[in-house]
Protein backbone atom coordinates (compact mmCIF):
# COMPACT_ATOMS: atom_id res chain seq x y z
CA UNK A 1 0.00 0.00 0.00
CA UNK A 2 1.63 3.74 -1.02
CA UNK A 3 1.42 6.72 0.82
CA UNK A 4 -0.11 10.08 -0.27
CA UNK A 5 1.85 11.48 -3.11
CA UNK A 6 4.71 13.79 -1.98
CA UNK A 7 3.42 17.48 -1.96
CA UNK A 8 -0.25 16.79 -2.04
CA UNK A 9 -2.95 17.66 0.81
CA UNK A 10 -2.98 13.79 1.46
CA UNK A 11 0.29 14.33 2.75
CA UNK A 12 0.04 17.52 4.36
CA UNK A 13 -3.29 16.25 6.31
CA UNK A 14 -6.16 18.19 7.04
CA UNK A 15 -4.77 20.02 10.32
CA UNK A 16 -1.62 20.58 8.19
CA UNK A 17 -3.44 21.94 5.26
CA UNK A 18 -5.55 24.49 7.71
CA UNK A 19 -2.35 25.36 9.26
CA UNK A 20 -1.10 26.22 5.83
CA UNK A 21 -3.96 28.26 4.35
CA UNK A 22 -4.98 30.48 7.86
CA UNK A 23 -1.24 31.20 8.23
CA UNK A 24 -0.72 35.03 8.57
CA UNK A 25 -3.68 36.17 8.50
CA UNK A 26 -4.79 39.99 9.21
CA UNK A 27 -6.76 41.02 12.01
CA UNK A 28 -9.83 42.41 11.68
CA UNK A 29 -11.19 44.81 14.57
CA UNK A 30 -14.89 43.23 13.70
CA UNK A 31 -13.17 40.21 14.00
CA UNK A 32 -14.04 39.14 18.26
CA UNK A 33 -12.89 35.16 17.76
CA UNK A 34 -10.84 34.02 14.75
CA UNK A 35 -9.84 30.80 13.44
CA UNK A 36 -8.82 28.25 15.51
CA UNK A 37 -12.09 27.75 17.76
CA UNK A 38 -15.08 25.04 17.23
CA UNK A 39 -16.64 28.60 15.78
CA UNK A 40 -15.74 32.07 14.55
CA UNK A 41 -17.15 35.05 16.72
CA UNK A 42 -17.99 38.67 14.50
CA UNK A 43 -18.73 42.04 15.73
CA UNK A 44 -22.63 42.93 14.36
CA UNK A 45 -22.70 46.54 15.30
CA UNK A 46 -26.03 47.03 13.93
CA UNK A 47 -28.04 43.95 15.04
CA UNK A 48 -28.47 42.68 11.97
CA UNK A 49 -26.26 40.19 9.86
CA UNK A 50 -26.81 39.63 5.76
CA UNK A 51 -25.82 35.82 5.29
CA UNK A 52 -25.47 34.22 2.01
CA UNK A 53 -23.65 30.68 0.61
CA UNK A 54 -22.04 30.11 -2.63
CA UNK A 55 -20.51 26.36 -3.84
CA UNK A 56 -17.99 25.84 -6.75
CA UNK A 57 -17.62 22.75 -8.25
CA UNK A 58 -14.33 21.68 -10.75
CA UNK A 59 -16.09 20.52 -13.78
CA UNK A 60 -19.74 22.59 -13.36
CA UNK A 61 -18.35 26.62 -12.19
CA UNK A 62 -14.66 25.70 -13.65
CA UNK A 63 -11.99 23.70 -15.23
CA UNK A 64 -8.25 23.92 -13.85
CA UNK A 65 -6.75 23.21 -16.82
CA UNK A 66 -8.50 26.73 -17.77
CA UNK A 67 -8.18 28.74 -14.52
CA UNK A 68 -5.28 28.82 -12.07
CA UNK A 69 -5.69 28.26 -8.61
CA UNK A 70 -5.63 31.93 -8.02
CA UNK A 71 -8.49 32.92 -10.70
CA UNK A 72 -11.04 29.84 -8.63
CA UNK A 73 -10.05 31.41 -5.68
CA UNK A 74 -11.12 34.57 -6.45
CA UNK A 75 -14.29 33.37 -8.44
CA UNK A 76 -15.03 31.77 -5.35
CA UNK A 77 -14.86 34.65 -2.60
CA UNK A 78 -16.55 36.86 -5.36
CA UNK A 79 -19.52 34.84 -5.93
CA UNK A 80 -20.84 35.24 -2.32
CA UNK A 81 -19.75 38.65 -1.46
CA UNK A 82 -21.65 39.88 -4.80
CA UNK A 83 -24.65 38.46 -3.09
CA UNK A 84 -23.90 40.28 0.21
CA UNK A 85 -23.52 43.89 -1.90
CA UNK A 86 -26.55 43.38 -4.17
CA UNK A 87 -28.25 43.28 -0.30
CA UNK A 88 -27.22 46.77 -0.49
CA UNK A 89 -24.55 45.65 2.65
CA UNK A 90 -20.86 45.42 3.60
CA UNK A 91 -19.01 42.39 3.23
CA UNK A 92 -17.42 41.52 6.44
CA UNK A 93 -16.38 37.97 6.82
CA UNK A 94 -16.53 34.57 5.24
CA UNK A 95 -16.03 31.10 6.20
CA UNK A 96 -14.89 28.64 3.76
CA UNK A 97 -15.29 25.18 3.15
CA UNK A 98 -12.81 23.13 0.62
CA UNK A 99 -12.63 19.67 -0.50
CA UNK A 100 -10.50 18.25 -3.23
CA UNK A 101 -9.12 14.80 -3.81
CA UNK A 102 -6.08 13.76 -1.55
CA UNK A 103 -3.61 13.60 -4.53
CA UNK A 104 -4.36 16.91 -5.36
CA UNK A 105 -0.71 19.22 -5.11
CA UNK A 106 -0.70 21.12 -1.73
CA UNK A 107 0.38 24.17 -3.35
CA UNK A 108 -2.33 24.36 -5.81
CA UNK A 109 -4.68 24.67 -2.39
CA UNK A 110 -2.60 27.52 -0.85
CA UNK A 111 -2.54 28.96 -4.26
CA UNK A 112 -6.47 29.01 -4.63
CA UNK A 113 -6.81 30.69 -1.25
CA UNK A 114 -4.21 32.78 -1.75
CA UNK A 115 -6.83 34.24 -4.69
CA UNK A 116 -9.40 33.80 -2.07
CA UNK A 117 -7.64 35.86 0.67
CA UNK A 118 -6.64 38.53 -2.38
CA UNK A 119 -10.27 38.93 -2.95
CA UNK A 120 -11.07 39.46 0.70
CA UNK A 121 -8.40 41.84 1.27
CA UNK A 122 -9.27 44.24 -1.67
CA UNK A 123 -12.46 44.84 0.69
CA UNK A 124 -11.28 44.84 4.17
CA UNK A 125 -12.77 41.21 4.20
CA UNK A 126 -11.53 38.84 7.16
CA UNK A 127 -11.43 34.73 6.70
CA UNK A 128 -12.29 33.55 10.34
CA UNK A 129 -12.70 29.62 9.51
CA UNK A 130 -14.39 26.87 7.65
CA UNK A 131 -13.89 23.49 6.77
CA UNK A 132 -11.76 20.69 4.66
CA UNK A 133 -12.28 17.68 3.65
CA UNK A 134 -11.65 14.54 0.97
CA UNK A 135 -13.30 14.61 -2.11
CA UNK A 136 -13.48 13.27 -6.04
CA UNK A 137 -13.12 16.41 -7.12
CA UNK A 138 -12.28 20.06 -6.11
CA UNK A 139 -15.15 22.34 -4.05
CA UNK A 140 -15.29 25.08 -2.42
CA UNK A 141 -18.19 26.74 -0.56
CA UNK A 142 -18.06 30.42 0.86
CA UNK A 143 -20.30 31.59 3.07
CA UNK A 144 -20.24 35.79 3.34
CA UNK A 145 -21.73 37.72 5.95
CA UNK A 146 -21.87 41.78 5.61
CA UNK A 147 -23.39 44.85 7.71
CA UNK A 148 -26.17 47.00 6.46
CA UNK A 149 -24.54 49.57 8.46
CA UNK A 150 -28.18 50.60 9.37
CA UNK A 151 -29.84 50.55 6.78
CA UNK A 152 -32.77 48.69 5.49
CA UNK A 153 -31.65 45.88 2.91
CA UNK A 154 -32.62 46.16 -0.18
CA UNK A 155 -34.68 42.84 -1.54
CA UNK A 156 -36.01 41.54 -5.21
CA UNK A 157 -39.46 42.21 -4.06
CA UNK A 158 -39.37 46.28 -4.03
CA UNK A 159 -39.75 47.28 -7.34
CA UNK A 160 -42.93 49.47 -8.35
CA UNK A 161 -44.46 50.48 -11.43
CA UNK A 162 -42.50 53.59 -12.75
CA UNK A 163 -39.24 53.11 -11.31
CA UNK A 164 -35.99 52.91 -13.53
CA UNK A 165 -34.27 49.78 -14.26
CA UNK A 166 -30.35 50.08 -13.93
CA UNK A 167 -27.30 47.98 -13.99
CA UNK A 168 -23.88 48.30 -13.37
CA UNK A 169 -20.47 46.02 -14.22
CA UNK A 170 -19.58 44.00 -16.57
CA UNK A 171 -22.16 41.50 -18.24
CA UNK A 172 -21.83 38.90 -21.30
CA UNK A 173 -17.52 39.33 -20.67
CA UNK A 174 -17.86 35.73 -18.53
CA UNK A 175 -20.29 34.28 -21.27
CA UNK A 176 -18.37 35.54 -23.96
CA UNK A 177 -14.90 34.27 -22.39
CA UNK A 178 -16.53 30.95 -22.19
CA UNK A 179 -17.37 30.63 -25.99
CA UNK A 180 -13.76 31.09 -26.45
CA UNK A 181 -12.49 28.76 -23.92
CA UNK A 182 -14.99 26.46 -25.12
CA UNK A 183 -13.38 26.33 -28.93
CA UNK A 184 -10.23 26.00 -27.90
CA UNK A 185 -9.07 29.79 -27.86
CA UNK A 186 -7.56 31.78 -25.18
CA UNK A 187 -7.86 34.86 -26.11
CA UNK A 188 -8.53 38.02 -26.28
CA UNK A 189 -6.76 37.41 -23.25
CA UNK A 190 -9.44 40.44 -21.48
CA UNK A 191 -12.96 38.37 -22.01
CA UNK A 192 -11.18 34.89 -21.23
CA UNK A 193 -9.79 36.10 -17.76
CA UNK A 194 -13.43 37.48 -17.52
CA UNK A 195 -14.89 33.62 -17.35
CA UNK A 196 -11.37 32.42 -15.29
CA UNK A 197 -12.69 35.59 -12.45
CA UNK A 198 -15.29 38.01 -12.42
CA UNK A 199 -14.70 41.41 -11.37
CA UNK A 200 -17.97 42.56 -9.49
CA UNK A 201 -18.93 46.58 -8.79
CA UNK A 202 -18.80 45.87 -4.93
CA UNK A 203 -19.26 49.98 -4.05
CA UNK A 204 -22.19 49.97 -6.29
CA UNK A 205 -24.43 47.94 -3.72
CA UNK A 206 -24.27 50.38 -0.62
CA UNK A 207 -24.67 53.21 -2.74
CA UNK A 208 -27.47 51.99 -4.42
CA UNK A 209 -28.64 51.26 -1.21
CA UNK A 210 -27.70 54.67 -0.09
CA UNK A 211 -29.54 55.88 -3.15
CA UNK A 212 -32.95 54.52 -2.39
CA UNK A 213 -33.20 51.64 -4.87
CA UNK A 214 -36.31 50.02 -4.33
CA UNK A 215 -35.22 46.29 -5.39
CA UNK A 216 -31.63 44.86 -6.33
CA UNK A 217 -30.14 41.48 -7.44
CA UNK A 218 -27.00 40.40 -8.30
CA UNK A 219 -26.21 39.04 -11.86
CA UNK A 220 -25.12 35.31 -12.04
CA UNK A 221 -27.55 33.73 -14.43
CA UNK A 222 -28.30 36.39 -16.99
CA UNK A 223 -30.05 40.14 -17.39
CA UNK A 224 -32.89 38.05 -18.56
CA UNK A 225 -33.08 35.14 -15.81
CA UNK A 226 -32.51 37.60 -13.22
CA UNK A 227 -34.27 40.12 -13.97
CA UNK A 228 -37.12 37.91 -14.06
CA UNK A 229 -36.47 37.22 -9.63
CA UNK A 230 -37.19 40.64 -9.51
CA UNK A 231 -40.68 41.15 -11.24
CA UNK A 232 -42.00 37.82 -9.88
CA UNK A 233 -40.94 39.20 -6.69
CA UNK A 234 -42.14 42.60 -7.32
CA UNK A 235 -45.16 41.13 -8.99
CA UNK A 236 -44.33 43.43 -11.97
CA UNK A 237 -43.02 43.24 -15.22
CA UNK A 238 -39.50 44.32 -16.41
CA UNK A 239 -39.39 46.33 -19.37
CA UNK A 240 -35.70 46.08 -21.15
CA UNK A 241 -34.44 48.56 -23.91
CA UNK A 242 -31.38 46.54 -25.58
CA UNK A 243 -30.60 49.94 -27.33
CA UNK A 244 -29.87 51.67 -24.27
CA UNK A 245 -27.37 48.47 -23.23
CA UNK A 246 -23.89 49.82 -24.94
CA UNK A 247 -21.66 47.10 -26.02
CA UNK A 248 -17.86 47.25 -25.84
CA UNK A 249 -15.54 46.79 -28.24
CA UNK A 250 -14.28 43.81 -26.84
CA UNK A 251 -17.31 42.15 -27.13
CA UNK A 252 -18.38 43.29 -30.49
CA UNK A 253 -15.26 41.88 -32.06
CA UNK A 254 -15.31 38.76 -30.48
CA UNK A 255 -19.54 38.28 -31.72
CA UNK A 256 -18.37 39.02 -34.88
CA UNK A 257 -16.21 35.87 -35.14
CA UNK A 258 -19.45 34.16 -34.86
CA UNK A 259 -21.68 35.98 -36.94
CA UNK A 260 -23.63 36.40 -33.55
CA UNK A 261 -25.59 40.18 -31.60
CA UNK A 262 -22.79 40.59 -28.75
CA UNK A 263 -25.98 41.82 -26.58
CA UNK A 264 -27.01 37.53 -26.32
CA UNK A 265 -24.22 37.44 -24.25
CA UNK A 266 -25.10 40.36 -22.40
CA UNK A 267 -28.57 39.17 -22.00
CA UNK A 268 -28.37 35.94 -21.06
CA UNK A 269 -24.51 35.17 -19.69
CA UNK A 270 -24.18 35.14 -16.65
CA UNK A 271 -20.95 35.22 -13.98
CA UNK A 272 -19.95 38.28 -14.11
CA UNK A 273 -21.93 39.13 -11.13
CA UNK A 274 -23.25 43.11 -11.91
CA UNK A 275 -25.80 44.12 -10.23
CA UNK A 276 -29.23 45.03 -11.36
CA UNK A 277 -31.32 47.63 -9.41
CA UNK A 278 -34.37 49.70 -9.81
CA UNK A 279 -35.12 53.19 -8.28
CA UNK A 280 -37.60 55.70 -8.38
CA UNK A 281 -37.92 58.57 -10.66
CA UNK A 282 -37.16 60.95 -8.58
CA UNK A 283 -34.07 59.29 -7.12
CA UNK A 284 -30.26 60.33 -8.13
CA UNK A 285 -29.23 57.31 -9.43
CA UNK A 286 -25.20 56.42 -9.25
CA UNK A 287 -22.75 57.14 -12.03
CA UNK A 288 -21.79 53.55 -11.55
CA UNK A 289 -25.41 52.58 -12.92
CA UNK A 290 -26.55 52.73 -16.56
CA UNK A 291 -30.30 53.13 -17.33
CA UNK A 292 -31.71 50.09 -19.37
CA UNK A 293 -35.38 50.47 -18.90
CA UNK A 294 -38.27 50.92 -16.46
CA UNK A 295 -40.91 48.93 -14.44
CA UNK A 296 -44.21 48.72 -15.52
CA UNK A 297 -47.66 47.41 -13.79
CA UNK A 298 -48.09 43.68 -15.18
CA UNK A 299 -50.10 42.90 -17.73
CA UNK A 300 -52.41 39.59 -18.38
CA UNK A 301 -49.37 37.37 -19.18
CA UNK A 302 -48.22 38.05 -15.37
CA UNK A 303 -45.08 39.21 -13.83
CA UNK A 304 -42.31 38.83 -16.20
CA UNK A 305 -39.50 40.62 -18.90
CA UNK A 306 -39.88 42.25 -21.75
CA UNK A 307 -37.33 43.09 -24.13
CA UNK A 308 -37.62 45.43 -27.10
CA UNK A 309 -41.32 45.22 -26.64
CA UNK A 310 -41.16 41.16 -26.69
CA UNK A 311 -42.46 39.37 -23.68
CA UNK A 312 -39.33 36.26 -23.22
CA UNK A 313 -40.59 32.80 -22.18
CA UNK A 314 -37.73 31.67 -22.01
CA UNK A 315 -35.20 30.97 -19.07
CA UNK A 316 -33.12 33.88 -20.69
CA UNK A 317 -30.31 32.47 -18.89
CA UNK A 318 -28.42 29.57 -16.59
CA UNK A 319 -30.94 27.37 -14.69
CA UNK A 320 -29.38 24.89 -12.34
CA UNK A 321 -29.93 21.24 -13.01
CA UNK A 322 -31.06 22.00 -16.52
CA UNK A 323 -27.63 21.46 -18.01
Amino acid sequence: MTGPEPGSIGELGEFGLIDKVTEGLPAHSHVIVGPGDDAAVVAVPHGSVVICTDVLVEGRHFRRDWSTPIDIGRRAAAASLADIVAMGARPTAVVVAFAGPADLPAAWAVACTAGLRAELDDLDVALVGGDVTSADSVMITVTAIGDLQGRAPVLRSGAQSGDRIAIAGRHGWAAAGLALLSRGFRSPKKLVDAHRFPMPPYAAGPLAAQSGATAMIDISDGLIADARHIARASDVLLLIDSALIEVPDELASAASAYNMDPREWMLTGGDDHALLATFAKKAKIPSMFTVIGEVQAKGAAGPGVIVDGHFVSGAGGHEHFRG
